[in-house]
């Protein structure tokens, strides 16, 4: 049964990170930059939050709101259920559907550990799958 350490070892466990005094705008620039979804809020090395692309689309641009204006504290999630690193995979699914989201943060202690991206859960449940069916084949054929 996979691990969510196994996807942060795989992954790595760095999380791009914004200031909480960020505009929108400029998160989003550091999204595109990185080709990522959303970005971790931290100040003091301390876990804020994370804003995402939907955070942006349902917070800002259907409200009426500027993305230059807007600062990435007013809009960010910052209350999410608790993942540790030694939790399953199929739990983290569950936590994803049950609350309706895409990432969710890890954490070590009180350290942030990393970021669990749906993308990351499937790509993880994927490779375990096919682990089982290479064993599964080299089993019949031995």
């Amino acid at each position: 049964m996979s691990r969510i350490n196994d996807i942060l070892l795989r992954k790595g466990n760095t999380a791009i990170s914004v200031l909480p005094q960020t505009s929108v705008f400029n998160a989003l620039k550091v999204m595109a930059e990185n080709n990522i979804g959303s970005v971790v809020v931290m100040q003091d090395e301390k876990f804020l939050g994370i804003i995402t692309e939907r955070d942006y689309s349902r917070k800002v641009v259907l409200k009426g709101k500027n993305s230059t204006d807007t600062k990435v504290n007013e809009i960010m999630t910052s209350e999410f259920p608790l993942l540790k690193p030694t939790d399953t995979v199929e739990y983290c699914m569950e936590l994803m559907t049950k609350n309706n989201i895409r990432y969710l943060p890890v954490f070590d202690g009180k350290n942030l550990g990393g970021i669990i991206s749906i993308s990351d859960v499937v790509k993880e449940t994927i490779l375990s799958q096919q682990q089982t069916i290479d064993h599964l084949h080299d089993y019949i054929h031995s």
